[in-house]
C-alpha cells in the first residue's frame, strides 16, 4: 500500500517561503524583502546578498548541488540551465560553496535559442531571466539530484518580453491599480492590493508506457494519428468519477506527495469522462503562483508516469472519438484584506458594486472575446472547441437565472428589486437532510461561466500554459474598470451615475449573456445573429492578437508593445504549421514504413489462402472478399499517402507566416484525414497479429 505520511507535516518542506524566510533572515532584511513582494519596491544589493546566502544554505541542508533560474519561454513550457554552487577552490584545495545576490537576481540564457518572433535574431544571443520574488523558490527532486528552482522572468537584451510570466505580472498590477480605483469610488480605504486569484482544473490521459513507445505518432505529436474506435468507448458513462484502479491510485499518491512537498495545493483528483482520462485540480492562488503551480503539475504528472510504468498525455485530443483534454481556469479577483469583487452576496439586486464588477466584465468579455478565444488557441485545441465535449467557439457568458434576472430587471426598468432565491431541495427520503438549493444551476457548455465567487474560463487547452489567458483577462476587465472609473470619478452625483452605468453596460452587452445549450446548433445560428465571432480555428484566432483594438489595449497598460505582439502573432503561425508538419510527417512514415506493408503481407496472407482453398476446391468467397475489400482500402491509403507526401513537401517549402500555416490547415489537414480514413478502416479488418501497434482498446482500457 506504500508509506503513509502527514500531509501538515510535508506540505511546502520544499519551498522556501515566508515562514522560512522569517525564520532564516535577519528581521530588517526580512521586512525589506516583504517591501519588494507586497509593494513592488526594488529589490537591493544588500538585501539581495543576504537572502542568496540563506536560500543557499537552506538548499544545500536538503542536498541541493545546483541552482537554475526556472523561467517559462513562448514554447509553452518551462526552461532551466543548472550551475552549481560551486566555487574556485581555496589554497587547502577546498571547494567554496558559493550564491550571490548578483546570481540570484540575473541569470543570462542564450536567448536566440527560444522562439522570439524575430525580437532576437539568430546571431543575438544575449537574454536575462530575472528573479520573480513574489513566487517562492523551490527544491526540486529527481533523477538529477535535488535542485533549486529560481522562478524568473526572461526578457531580451533590448528588455521586450520573451516570455510568458513578464505580461502575466504586467497584467496583474493593471487589474490592481485600476481595482483599487472602482474600490476607492465605494468607499474602501482599506485595501492596499487587489489580486487575481486562479485555480486551474489539469485533465490528463494515462496509458501503459510499453504500449505508448510502440506508437510512433503518440511519440512524436502526443496523439494517436491513426486508430479505429473499439467495442467501447464511453457511451456508458461509467467512467466519469467511478473508483480509481490500483495502478492509477498509485500513481496519484505519489503525484500529491510530490506536489505537497513543493506547497502546491492539489486537492482534487478523479476519473474523467473518457477512459483512461482523469482530473486534478487545486486550490485558488495568486494569479502569478498559480501559473508556476500548474506547471509544476504537468511536469510531476509527466515525471511520476514514466517512473510507474505509465505515460501521462496532455495533448488536447490524443484520441479520435472519446473526450478531449481542457483545463478549466477559475478567476476571481481578491483584496489582501479578503474581499472578493465576485461575491455576489446573499441578495446580489442590492450589491451595487458587484453589480458594476460584473457589468464591467460582460463589457470586456464582449468587446474583446476574439483576444479571449485567442488566448485558449493551439493546434490540439482545434481538436475540441465546438466539437460538443468542450465549450463552443462561440465567447458567451452564463450567469445563471439569478443574476440574468437581476440584469433583465435593471435593463427593463433600471433598477433591480429582488433576487431569485434557491430554496430548500427535497430528497423525499426520511434518512436523509433536506438541504439548500442554489439559486442557479451551472452550464457545463459555456466557456465562460459565472460559478457563485468566480468566473470559470473552460477553453484552455489541457497542455497550455494559463499564463495567457490570465494576461488577457486581468488586462481586460483592467481597461472595463478604467472605463467606468473615468465616466464616474468626474460625476456630480455618484449613486445616481453608477446605476446609470450599470443600466447601460448591461443593456449594451446583454448580446454576450448566453443560459442555453452551447452545443447546439440553434445557438450557432442565434449567436451569428447577435454579432458574436465564431472561431473554428487557431489560425482565424491569431489576428487578434495584431488589431489596432488590441495593440491599443495592451499598449495603454503597458502589457505588451506592438512590437511583442507581432512577434507572438508570428511564433503562433509558425508553431501552428510546424506541429502539423511534423504530424504529417508522421503519419507518412507511420503508412509507408509500417501500416501498408503490414497489410500488404495480410492481403499476402488472404491471397495465399484463397489459392489454396480454391485448388482444394472448397468455396472461397469469404476470403475472396476479404482480398477484395482489403486491396481497394490498401489501394485508396496508397493513393492517399502519395498526395499528403506532396501537400507536406510544398507546405515546408513555403515562407513561414500566415500563408503558410493557412496551407497547412486547409491542404495538409485535409490529406491527413483522407489518409487516415482507409487505413482506421483496414485497422478493423486485419487480423490482429499482422497490425503493427497497438490499438485504442489497448491503449485506453489496459491501464
Amino acid at each position: 500500500m506504500g508509506e503513509n505520511f502527514n500531509v501538515a507535516e510535508i506540505f511546502g518542506e520544499d519551498v522556501f517561503n515566508d515562514s522560512v524566510m522569517q525564520e532564516r533572515l535577519p528581521k530588517k532584511i526580512y521586512k525589506e524583502l516583504r517591501k519588494t513582494i507586497d509593494g513592488g519596491k526594488e529589490l537591493d544589493v544588500l538585501t539581495a546578498e543576504v537572502v542568496a546566502n540563506a536560500m543557499k544554505d537552506w538548499a544545500i541542508e536538503k542536498g541541493v548541488t545546483h541552482y537554475t533560474h526556472w523561467f517559462q519561454p513562448l514554447t509553452g513550457v518551462t526552461a532551466e540551465k543548472h550551475d552549481s554552487f560551486i566555487s574556485p577552490m581555496n589554497s587547502a584545495g577546498k571547494v567554496l560553496m558559493e550564491f550571490s545576490g548578483k546570481e540570484l537576481i540575473k541569470g543570462e540564457p542564450d536567448a536566440s535559442s527560444f522562439p522570439s518572433g524575430g525580437l532576437r535574431a539568430t546571431f543575438e544571443a544575449r537574454g536575462y531571466t530575472a528573479w520573480d520574488c513574489t513566487s517562492p523558490a523551490f527544491v526540486r527532486h529527481d533523477a538529477a539530484g535535488a535542485i533549486l528552482c529560481i522562478p524568473t522572468a526572461f526578457c531580451s537584451y533590448t528588455g521586450e518580453a520573451l516570455d510568458k510570466k513578464t505580461p502575466l505580472l504586467r497584467s496583474m498590477e493593471a487589474i490592481n491599480i485600476q481595482s483599487l480605483r472602482l474600490l476607492k469610488l465605494f468607499g474602501n480605504t482599506t485595501s492596499q492590493k487587489v489580486t487575481p486569484s486562479v485555480g486551474p482544473e489539469q485533465e490528463y490521459f494515462l496509458v501503459d508506457r510499453k504500449k505508448y513507445l510502440q506508437r510512433k505518432d503518440l511519440i512524436y505529436t502526443g496523439r494517436t494519428l491513426f486508430g479505429a474506435m473499439p467495442p467501447k468507448g464511453q457511451e456508458l458513462e461509467d467512467h466519469y468519477f467511478g473508483s480509481i484502479r490500483e495502478r492509477v491510485g498509485a500513481f496519484m499518491k505519489e503525484v500529491n506527495e510530490e506536489l505537497w512537498r513543493l506547497g502546491v495545493t492539489a486537492k482534487t483528483q478523479h476519473n474523467e469522462v473518457a477512459p483512461a482520462q482523469h482530473e486534478l485540480a487545486e486550490i485558488y492562488s495568486e494569479a502569478n503562483i498559480a501559473v508556476d503551480h500548474n506547471q509544476l503539475v504537468m511536469e510531476t504528472l509527466k515525471k511520476v508516469a514514466g517512473r510507474q510504468g505509465l505515460t501521462c498525455l496532455l495533448h488536447e485530443k490524443p484520441f479520435a472519438g472519446v473526450n478531449g483534454s481542457g483545463k478549466h481556469n477559475n478567476w476571481s479577483i481578491v483584496t489582501d484584506d479578503g474581499i472578493n469583487l465576485l461575491d455576489p452576496g446573499k441578495t446580489p439586486h442590492e450589491n451595487i458594486q458587484f453589480l458594476l464588477v460584473l457589468t464591467c466584465i460582460l463589457k470586456a468579455v464582449d468587446e474583446h472575446a476574439d483576444l479571449l478565444r485567442e488566448s485558449a488557441a493551439d493546434v490540439g485545441n482545434d481538436h475540441r472547441l465546438g466539437a460538443n465535449e468542450a465549450p463552443p467557439a462561440i465567447i458567451s457568458v452564463f450567469l445563471g437565472e439569478q443574476l440574468e434576472d437581476v440584469l433583465t430587471q435593471l435593463i427593463s426598468t433600471g433598477m433591480a428589486t429582488s433576487s431569485i432565491q434557491g430554496g430548500t431541495l427535497t430528497t423525499g427520503v426520511k434518512t436523509l437532510p433536506d438541504f439548500k438549493k442554489d439559486a442557479t444551476d451551472r452550464n457545463r457548455t459555456s466557456p465562460f461561466a459565472f460559478t457563485g465567487n468566480k468566473f470559470e474560463f473552460r477553453m484552455v487547452g489541457s497542455s497550455d500554459s494559463i499564463a495567457s489567458p490570465n494576461t488577457v483577462l486581468n488586462t481586460i476587465v483592467a481597461e472595463a474598470f478604467a472605463d467606468a472609473c473615468e465616466i464616474l470619478e468626474k460625476a456630480d452625483n455618484f449613486d445616481e451615475a453608477v446605476h446609470d452605468l450599470i443600466k447601460k453596460y448591461a443593456t449594451q452587452h446583454q448580446r454576450i449573456v448566453f443560459n442555453g445549450n452551447g452545443y447546439s446548433d440553434e445557438w450557432v445560428a442565434e449567436a451569428a445573429e447577435r454579432g458574436l465571432p465564431n472561431i473554428t480555428s487557431m489560425v482565424d484566432a491569431i489576428p487578434a492578437l495584431v488589431t489596432d483594438k488590441a495593440v491599443a489595449l495592451f499598449e495603454k497598460f503597458g502589457i505588451f508593445t506592438k512590437k511583442e505582439l507581432e512577434s507572438r502573432a508570428e511564433i503562433q503561425y509558425e508553431a501552428y504549421a510546424k506541429a502539423i508538419n511534423i504530424e504529417a510527417r508522421t503519419m507518412i512514415d507511420m503508412a509507408g514504413k509500417s501500416l501498408i506493408p503490414a497489410v500488404v503481407r495480410y492481403t499476402k496472407s488472404l491471397a495465399d489462402t484463397v489459392n489454396a482453398v480454391s485448388a482444394a476446391g472448397s468455396d472461397f468467397s469469404v476470403a475472396k472478399e476479404l482480398l477484395d475489400e482489403s486491396s481497394a482500402l490498401l489501394s485508396d491509403a496508397k493513393t492517399a499517402l502519395s498526395k499528403l507526401t506532396d501537400v507536406t513537401v510544398k507546405g515546408a517549402s513555403m515562407e513561414e507566416g500566415k500563408e503558410q500555416a493557412t496551407y497547412y490547415r486547409d491542404y495538409v489537414k485535409a490529406a491527413m484525414d483522407d489518409l487516415r480514413a482507409p487505413i482506421d478502416e483496414l485497422e478493423m479488418i486485419v487480423d490482429k497479429e499482422f497490425w503493427p501497434m497497438p490499438s485504442y482498446g489497448d491503449l485506453i482500457f489496459e491501464v
